[in-house]
């Protein structure tokens, strides 16, 4: 397996933030590929596997986010959370 280092930017449009459940779905679809995320905020940094560790980058409305993938589905992955973030986390409330 070869190992992939992608890099993509996404902004937080939901009026509450990064909360619960959007940093629920965040780690529940990186859970389902191999490579490892990281989030970073301004200066602040994030496992995107860990809901706590998302939560705690306190990322409001317009926060620009910087998501950065290491190992062999790297792009896939970062595709599948800029659909997320680009769907609103498919969640209907705002």
């Amino acid at each position: 397996m070869s190992e992939q280092t992608a890099t993509c930017q996404v902004v937080v449009a939901r009026s509450a933030g990064l909360h619960a459940r959007p940093a629920l779905a965040i780690a529940e679809t990186v859970g389902q590929y191999q490579s490892q995320v990281v989030v970073c905020s301004q200066e602040q940094k994030a496992d995107a596997s860990s809901v706590l560790q998302l939560l705690s980058l306190g990322a409001g409305k317009g926060r620009v986010l910087t998501l950065t993938a290491q190992g062999p589905d790297a792009e896939h992955v970062l595709e599948a959370l800029r659909q997320l973030f680009q769907h609103d986390f498919y969640l209907d409330d705002k």
